[in-house]
């Protein structure tokens, strides 16, 4: 009888994927299988924190940690993009008074209580009167009075301290600044030379930023470089948001600083826009910032944040992310599995089906398509036990998953690069195995892998996927039920 691998990790239970954060609490191999096990699918570097070495040595962890359980694991990293920051001041900060005048200009002297340098010479010039200018995470609001080459003045609407560097955010103009940074750029081709699967480009604000990234990505890996996800955090790429979609891969809804530069009541509706706007488009979104955010220093979550993952995961979101609560929390462990069981009750909710298909995505005119969409009906008409996907470059698992089945889809592909990456699909079970040159080898791989992975038994129907001719990229023109026969099942036993 063959020996069962006790290292591998079985499929999970459910279908949205967990994204978790690797920082000071948990880039330990230990503590990264630690967080495997209680229910991460992917986990994301910060490119905003740490040095490229500590970055090298966590990617080297979970590559080896991938090997030991025997299932491909995603790597996102988080590019920090171009943030905006005050100069210094004289005595380290100053005290803005509520509703008095405070102006920022080109002089590069340190500041006090009237003045600051702001050492972004885009900013000059493109600032109206009545403008908003927000501070240290909105916690200081000034509105422009006046502006031109050399200075802003403002009234301060939401006066307070204000110290060195401190981050500002400009929700009312669109800033004629690049999404990427030197650092960015620096950090993207270390991303790209360690093998990422995913990068996030951070403070997009129109298709372009991702057409800039694409081309840095191409010339360092033109065929095997990793997909690109823009993170939706300000009200200029809401403004262009479906063709922003169009660029992407995928869609972050980085709620941190979306929250700063929209009314907190905005952030909830305009969270289910872009998830269903991404839905509709295919793509895999991923809604982040603060899930359990109390997390990060109690073993509990509030009821409230328990609440707003589970409507995430209502929602239909690809993936749910923890920030700090994994990253550099006291609980990180507990934080993952936390997130799993939220998402395992909804899931198992009676009225979770219903939920996630409330939003009507149909299908495009094209064959891949209408078999994607004919695999969820067939999964609702008969007692699939999974749907079993060929694939070479991933795209068929994305159209399927658009469909939001009950079923589990098992994909099955020769490359790494893309079982790594349909790792933040929603419902995405990707296993490695050699390519398939023929019809009968493709049904009896489908058969011999959903029992292998623990997808059927014995009478148990599965739903194959597949392209002819086999290997052929965006050719997805075959779909066929199979029945695995108890002699089947034997031999796997066996």
């Amino acid at each position: 009888m063959a020996r069962r691998d006790h290292t591998r990790i079985d499929p999970r239970g459910r279908k949205v994927k967990i994204l978790a954060t690797i920082g000071p609490a948990s880039r330990s191999p230990q503590m990264l299988e630690r967080l495997l096990r209680a229910g991460a699918d992917a986990f994301r570097v910060n490119m905003s924190h740490g040095a490229h070495d500590d970055h090298a040595a966590a990617i080297q962890a979970i590559r080896a940690l991938e090997k030991q359980v025997g299932r491909p694991i995603t790597i996102l990293a988080d590019l920090q993009g171009p943030k905006l920051r005050v100069g210094t001041f004289a005595n380290g900060q100053a005290v803005i008074r509520h509703s008095g005048h405070f102006t920022l200009d080109r002089d590069p002297a340190p500041g006090d209580d009237t003045r600051v340098h702001l050492p972004h010479p885009e900013l000059f010039g493109i600032l109206e009167r009545g403008q908003r200018l927000l501070i240290n995470d909105g916690k200081i609001r000034l509105k422009v009075l006046e502006a031109d080459d050399t200075r802003i003045l403002c009234s301060a609407e939401v006066g307070g301290v204000i110290s060195d560097r401190k981050g500002v955010n400009v929700p009312d103009a669109e800033v004629p600044i690049p999404a990427l940074t030197e650092k960015d750029r620096r950090d993207l081709a270390f991303a790209v030379e360690h093998g990422a699967d995913w990068i996030a480009l951070s403070f997009v604000q129109r298709p372009d930023d991702l057409a800039e990234a694409r081309k840095l990505i191409a010339a360092r890996n033109a065929a095997l470089g990793p997909a690109l996800c823009a993170k939706i955090e300000k009200p200029m790429a809401v403004k262009r948001l479906d063709e922003i979609i169009e660029m992407a891969d995928g869609i972050m809804v980085a709620r941190g600083d979306l929250g700063v530069e929209l009314e907190p009541y905005e952030v909830p509706p305009l969270q289910k826009r872009i998830v269903n706007a991404a839905r509709r488009a295919g793509k895999p979104v991923i809604v982040a910032t603060q899930m359990l955010e109390s997390m990060i220093e109690s073993p509990s979550p509030t009821r409230a944040e328990v609440s707003d993952v589970a409507n995430a995961v209502y929602d239909g979101a690809d993936a749910v992310m923890l920030s700090a609560e994994s990253a550099a929390g006291a609980w990180p462990e507990e934080s993952v599995a936390m997130m799993d069981a939220i998402a395992t009750q909804v899931e198992n909710d009676p009225e979770y089906k219903g939920r996630v298909r409330f939003l009507d995505t149909p299908p495009d005119a094209t064959t891949s398509d209408a078999l994607s969409h004919a695999c969820m009906t067939i999964a609702d008409t008969l007692p699939i036990s999974a749907i079993t996907v060929f694939t070479t470059s991933g795209s068929t698992v994305r159209r399927v998953a658009r469909e939001r089945p009950a079923t589990p889809m098992l994909v099955l592909t020769p490359s790494v690069k893309t079982a790594r990456k349909v790792g933040l699909l929603w419902g995405a079970h990707a296993v490695t195995t050699r390519d398939i040159d023929s019809f009968e080898e493709m049904i009896g791989k489908g058969k011999r892998m959903a029992l292998r992975h623990g997808f059927g038994s014995a009478g148990s129907k599965v739903i194959v996927l597949a392209g002819v001719p086999f290997g052929t990229p965006g050719s997805t023109n075959l779909l066929h039920i199979v029945t695995i026969a108890g002699d089947e099942l034997e031999k796997h036993r066996s």
